[in-house]
Order: C-alpha cells, then sequence, then structure tokens
C-alpha cells in the first residue's frame, strides 16, 4: 500500500487545485488516480491536480507535473504555479523561486499575497501552437460556429503559452455565449491535434478585456492563468490591448504585462490556501 502523500488544496481566483508533495519518493500517478482525487463527490476536489517533484536539472526549487481531472498530463498553468511558488516561498522563506515545470523555468517573485510569474515567451506560428494544418497568420484562423453566414463565433486567434490556445474576440459580454455548448466542440476540433483551451474575450478598453474559459480536459472554470496570458497577447495582435492590461475573469482579474524587451510575458495575482492533509492514493472500494 502506498504510504499517506500530503497534500494542500489551493487556489487562484477560484480555479483550485489538489497539491500533492511527491519529492524524495518514485511516484507516479496514474490517470484513474487523478481522476478519483480531482472528483468533488467521492475525492478531494480539484480541476487541476499538481505533483510536486524533485528537480531534474538546473537550481530551479521545485519541479512539477500538472494533470487536469480528467486524468491528462499538461505543460502549463498559470494560476497552479502562482499557489506552488508560494508554498515555496513559505518553505524556503525567500520571495524569489524557481518552479520547474513540461514548457520550461518558470521565475517567481511572491509578496504582499501576489505572486508574479514570468510565463516565458508565447508561441506565435502554427506549429507552435499546434494546428494541424499551416496558417501563415496566426492573429485570426479560419475556424468557425454556426452557419457560414452567420457565425456565433469566428475567427479566432491562436496562441501557446506552454499549451494551445484559441481566443475568439467577441462584441458581448462572454457570459452571454453558451460556452458549455461550443467548448467541448472546439477544444476537440482537428485543427487541434492537441486539443485546445477556448476563451471568449471582450475587450471594454485599451487595458481591460472580460474573458470566460472553457480549458481542455476540466471544462468552464472561474480562472486560467495562461489563457489570460494568451488573451492578452492575441489582443496587442490584433491592436485591440495595450501591452499592459488587465484580464477579468468569472473568479477575480489578473494582471498580464507582454514585455517587448524580451517578448516574455509577466502574469500577477493572488493564491489562497483552502487547507491541507494526507492521502493513500488509494480510492474507496468500487471508484475507479
Amino acid at each position: 500500500m502506498t504510504a499517506a502523500v500530503r497534500y494542500w488544496k489551493m487556489n487562484g481566483l477560484g480555479n483550485d487545485f489538489v497539491v500533492l508533495d511527491g519529492r524524495g519518493r518514485d511516484l507516479v500517478l496514474r490517470e484513474d488516480q487523478v481522476r478519483w482525487l480531482a472528483d468533488r463527490e467521492v475525492g478531494i476536489g480539484c480541476d487541476q491536480l499538481i505533483l510536486l517533484e524533485d528537480v531534474t536539472e538546473g537550481e530551479a526549487d521545485v519541479a512539477m507535473g500538472i494533470f487536469n481531472r480528467d486524468g491528462g498530463e499538461i505543460g502549463a498553468c498559470g494560476n497552479a504555479t502562482r499557489c506552488v511558488a508560494a508554498l515555496m516561498a513559505q518553505e524556503t522563506g525567500r520571495s524569489d523561486i524557481v518552479v520547474e515545470t513540461a514548457s520550461g523555468m518558470r521565475q517567481a517573485c511572491v509578496e504582499d499575497g501576489q505572486v508574479t510569474v514570468n510565463m516565458g515567451r508565447p508561441g506565435l506560428k502554427w506549429s507552435d501552437i499546434p494546428l494541424a494544418e499551416e496558417f501563415e497568420d496566426t492573429r485570426g484562423i479560419e475556424l468557425q460556429i454556426g452557419p457560414i453566414d452567420a457565425p456565433v463565433l469566428h475567427t479566432p486567434s491562436v496562441v501557446s503559452m506552454g499549451n494551445p490556445h484559441a481566443i475568439f474576440f467577441v462584441d458581448a459580454d462572454p457570459v452571454t455565449f453558451d460556452l458549455a455548448a461550443f467548448g467541448p466542440m472546439l477544444e476537440n476540433h482537428p485543427l487541434f491535434p492537441e486539443r485546445a483551451n477556448i476563451s471568449l474575450a471582450q475587450v471594454t478598453g485599451r487595458e481591460q478585456a472580460i474573458v470566460r474559459v472553457w480549458e481542455r480536459g476540466a471544462g468552464l472554470t472561474q480562472a486560467c492563468g495562461t489563457a489570460a496570458c494568451a488573451v492578452a497577447v492575441a489582443g496587442v495582435r490584433k491592436g485591440l490591448l495595450n501591452r499592459k492590461s488587465h484580464i477579468v475573469l468569472p473568479g477575480g482579474m489578473l494582471h498580464i504585462h507582454w514585455r517587448s524587451s524580451d517578448d516574455c510575458v509577466l502574469m500577477r495575482g493572488p493564491w489562497m490556501l483552502d487547507g491541507e492533509g494526507e492521502t493513500s492514493l488509494v480510492a474507496p472500494e468500487g471508484v475507479s
């Protein structure tokens, strides 16, 4: 039987996580274990499960694996990176933290209840997203939902923030669209070989956009850090947003700066510790 594993329940703007401490042990999670732990009725419940691991290279403070609640592993999660950086700041007593992820090293600064994370440079070429076919201009690709002559959504911008994003800029409040219905279809569209996170963004000024997100493998979420970064980048590329902007999600606001000096995207926002405990990683009988 697997020895008990410590966990923290955390959230960033309502996007919640179970953070397992797998450091110092050879802990490999099965998809059924992830699904059980993420289940809000029979498990602990979360949008994503985060596994803290020993660092494999460089001078990072911790490595983290990221799993959606459907059991699939992904490469990036901005809200989770903030939460993990905050944990490491408490553990080390330092404000500057480096987190190793599958998408690269993420430098973070923890101060005054906020965490700023350098999310790196966005991927803007069609092959970086990736897309299943070539598009010369990823500021707007050929994709739509609804009738050809009157589409409900059309011509999304696509951006990689370590994971694929498609952003539909809309004129009305995103809540007026049935993203719960459109999201699964768009996430799994053949154009996205690795599936995609789907965002609806209403620009309300040069420095603000209201956003709702359908997150691949997780569904509708209160917040998505990489989506906020992708919206900000796409908005700048389309001439809609300044390089510093406020992205308003159902769970709250993230502050994004797409820095012109090095093309890196900085994301700043809050984190919260909701509780902690231990789990044996063994699901109750009859639960899979």
